[in-house]
């Protein structure tokens, strides 16, 4: 098996989903979000955070509104044919409510809808699992975007 951690993955994005669930994910997912991006609401243009031995994570602010922050999060990887975005996330943030919706999600690794066309409540709960364990590796791996000089976070673009 080429990702032997997948079956506990597939176990949560297979499980019935509450309404109370999903939204306690989406909370949980904000919370490590502002790990990552501490002064997110405050932040505007396109940010890498680099840790040595990982790849780099990419952060652009699309959009900031009083309430709400819109962002672009991924890595990029070398391909044949130029730079590939994977996973490829766009996110909406509700700094009032304390939750992230997902927008849009590229990505190959978990068996998700490669395009988040159906939004259904089972459908909100995989995307919104995967971008749980995602931002968590993220996390697990150093990635921040701070300005502390423990953290090679550099304004890419």
């Amino acid at each position: 098996m080429q990702y032997p951690w997948i079956s506990q993955v597939e176990k949560l994005l297979y499980r019935s989903p509450t309404v109370g669930g999903l939204l306690d994910l989406c909370e949980e997912n904000y919370a490590i979000l502002l790990q990552l991006a501490p002064d997110l609401r405050a932040m505007q243009g396109s940010h890498a955070s680099c840790r040595p031995g990982h790849m780099d994570l990419y952060l652009d602010v699309l959009e900031q509104t009083p309430y709400t922050s819109m962002v672009h999060l991924t890595y990029y990887f070398s391909h044949r044919k130029g730079q590939e975005a994977d996973p490829d996330a766009i996110l909406r943030v509700y700094h009032d409510a304390r939750q992230i919706e997902v927008v849009q999600l590229r990505q190959h690794v978990l068996p998700v809808a490669s395009s988040y066309q159906h939004p259904s409540l089972f459908n909100k709960w995989k995307i919104n699992v995967f971008l749980s364990k995602w931002l968590a590796f993220c996390l697990a791996r150093g990635h921040a975007f701070r300005n502390d000089e423990q953290f090679l976070t550099k304004i890419h673009g």
